[in-house]
C-alpha cells in the first residue's frame, strides 16, 4: 500500500478557518491520503468537498479530554454521521478506565459504536497517560465493544505515538482490530518506524512533509 493511504489528513486546532479546511480537503483529494480528520463542527464543510472522492471523513468525538459521559458521545456521533463522516475517532474515559471501571469504559465505546451505523471507530485510548497494563486493557475492551481501531493519542495530551506502543497494542488486538498511531508523527521517518511496528493508519498534520521525505 502506497504510504498516502496510510495517512489520516488531519486538521483540529481549535482556531481552524474554513479556508484552511478547504486547502486541507484539497490537498487529501491531490495526495490520495486515507481520510481528512476534523473536527465535528467542519465535519458538514469537509463533506460538501469530498462528496464523490475517495477520501474518508473522520469525525472526533468526547475530544481532547474523552470526559463526557456516553450519551453526548453517541449524539456526537449520530451527528457526525449525519453530516458526512464515515469514520469516528473517539476518546475513551480515561478516569474510569483508570478506576478500573470497565463496564462503564466498554459501555461509553460501544455507545458511539452503535450509533456510528457501521462506520469506522477509533478509539482513542491517549497511551501516555496510561500504564502498559492500561494500554493493554483498554485495547481489550475496546476490542469487546466492537471498534475496529485503537489509536494512540489526541496530540494534545503530554505525548504521542511512540513505537514501544503501538508494538505493544497490535500484539495486544492482533488482526482483530487496527492500530492507528497518532501524535507528533511529523517525518517520514516517523511514519516508517510506527507502520514497521504494526500501525494501518497514521494521523498528522504533517501529511505533506511525511510524504516529502520518501525519497525512495
Amino acid at each position: 500500500m502506497k504510504l498516502s493511504k496510510y495517512i489520516d489528513h488531519t486538521l483540529l486546532k481549535p482556531q481552524a478557518t474554513e479556508a484552511e479546511l478547504k486547502k486541507l480537503c484539497e490537498e487529501a483529494i491531490q495526495y490520495d491520503f486515507a481520510a481528512v480528520c476534523v473536527n465535528p463542527c467542519n465535519v458538514a464543510y469537509c463533506a460538501s468537498i469530498l462528496e464523490s472522492t475517495k477520501i474518508k471523513l473522520a469525525s472526533v468525538v468526547g475530544f481532547p479530554l474523552g470526559a463526557s459521559i456516553p450519551s453526548i458521545k453517541s449524539a456526537e456521533t449520530l451527528m457526525a454521521v449525519e453530516d458526512g463522516a464515515n469514520e469516528i475517532d473517539m476518546v475513551i474515559n480515561i478516569g474510569a478506565l483508570k478506576d478500573k471501571k470497565y463496564e462503564l469504559v466498554e459501555a461509553d465505546i460501544k455507545a458511539v459504536v452503535d450509533s456510528a451505523e457501521f462506520n469506522t471507530v477509533k478509539v482513542i485510548i491517549e497511551t501516555c497517560l496510561l500504564s502498559d497494563e492500561e494500554k493493554v486493557k483498554a485495547c481489550e475492551l475496546a476490542r469487546s465493544a466492537g471498534a475496529h481501531f485503537v489509536k494512540t493519542s489526541t496530540g494534545f495530551s503530554t505525548g504521542g505515538a511512540t513505537v514501544e506502543d503501538v508494538e505493544l497494542m497490535y500484539k495486544t488486538v492482533g488482526k482483530e482490530l487496527k492500530v492507528k498511531a497518532s501524535g507528533g508523527v511529523r517525518t517520514y521517518e516517523d511514519a516508517q518506524a510506527l507502520i514497521d511496528a504494526g500501525a494501518s493508519r497514521i494521523g498528522a498534520s504533517s501529511g505533506l512533509a511525511i510524504l516529502e521525505g520518501n525519497k525512495s
